[in-house]
C-alpha cells in the first residue's frame, strides 16, 4: 500500500533514541515521530507512552522521500480503536490460511504483502475471488472464501463534526442544497450551522476515501455559494 499524508497506519515500535521515537510501519518501511506529537502537554516519561515492539496507531504527517514523520498525538480514539480492530482481523485471516494452505501459507502471503496489505487483499477477495484463486488454485480459493463469509466482519465507523457560516438571509437553504446524503454517507443536524456525517463499513481505508471525496465536494459547493466551511475529527 503506497502511504499518503493523513493516512491512519498501525506501527511497532523499533527504538527510542532520545526524543525521537522510530518505528516499522506495517508493511511500509520505517518512520519516525517527535516528542511533540507524542502527546499533548508536557511529557514527564516518555515510556510512559511507547515502548520498544508496543503495537501504536499513528496518523501519517509528511512524506520527504524514505523519510515518513508520524503522529501518535493526532490519532482519536475511535481511529485507534478501528485500525486495532483490523489487525485484529487480519490475523483472524491469517490463521484461516494457515488451515488451509499448510506448508504453503508463508509463500503465498509472501507473494500478497508485496503488492498490499494481507487484510486488504482478502477483503477485496470476497468480491473478486479471481486474484486469490491465481495464487492458491480453484479448490483452496473456495475453501478460504466459505471460512471467511462465514465470519462476522464488525462495521466500522468513520465520523466528522462540519460547520458551515453564512452571511447570505437565506443561509439554511444554501446549507441544504451544499448537503446532499448518499446512500453510503449519513448526515445529521446537531445545531446551527453544525451537522455530522458518518460513514459505515467494514473497510477503512475505501471508507476514509469516500469521505473526504464528500468533504471536497462539500468545500467546493460551499465556495460558491459564499459559505464557510470547515471539519471536526471525531
Amino acid at each position: 500500500m503506497e502511504l499518503e499524508e493523513g493516512y491512519i497506519v498501525l506501527c511497532t515500535v523499533d527504538k527510542i533514541e532520545k526524543t525521537n521515537v522510530f518505528v516499522n510501519i506495517e508493511g511500509n518501511g520505517q518512520g519516525s515521530i517527535i516528542l511533540s506529537e507524542i502527546a499533548p502537554g508536557r511529557i514527564r516519561n516518555l515510556r510512559d507512552y511507547v515502548v520498544p515492539k508496543k503495537k501504536i496507531v499513528c496518523k501519517v504527517l509528511r512524506i520527504r522521500g524514505n523519510n515518513i514523520e508520524l503522529s501518535l498525538r493526532r490519532v482519536s480514539l475511535k481511529e485507534r480503536k478501528d485500525i486495532l480492530e483490523e489487525y485484529k482481523q487480519e490475523k483472524s485471516y491469517l490463521n484461516v490460511l494457515k488451515s488451509v494452505l499448510g506448508d504453503k501459507v508463508e509463500n503465498i502471503i509472501n507473494k500478497i504483502i508485496e503488492k498490499e496489505r494481507l487484510y486488504d487483499f482478502l477483503q477485496n477477495a470476497k468480491q473478486e475471488p479471481e486474484k486469490l484463486e491465481s495464487l492458491v488454485g480453484k479448490a483452496d480459493s473456495e475453501k478460504i472464501l466459505i471460512i471467511l463469509k462465514k465470519e462476522k466482519q464488525k462495521k466500522i465507523t468513520l465520523k466528522k463534526e462540519i460547520y458551515f457560516t453564512t452571511k447570505e438571509p437565506d443561509g439554511i437553504e444554501i446549507i441544504k442544497k451544499i448537503l446532499k446524503e448518499t446512500p453510503e454517507i449519513k448526515i445529521d443536524y446537531i445545531a446551527a450551522g453544525k451537522y455530522s456525517i458518518k460513514i459505515e463499513s467494514n473497510e477503512i481505508k475505501k471508507s476514509d476515501a469516500k469521505l473526504k471525496e464528500f468533504l471536497n465536494e462539500i468545500e467546493k459547493k460551499a465556495k460558491k455559494m459564499n459559505a464557510e466551511f470547515s471539519v471536526k475529527e471525531k
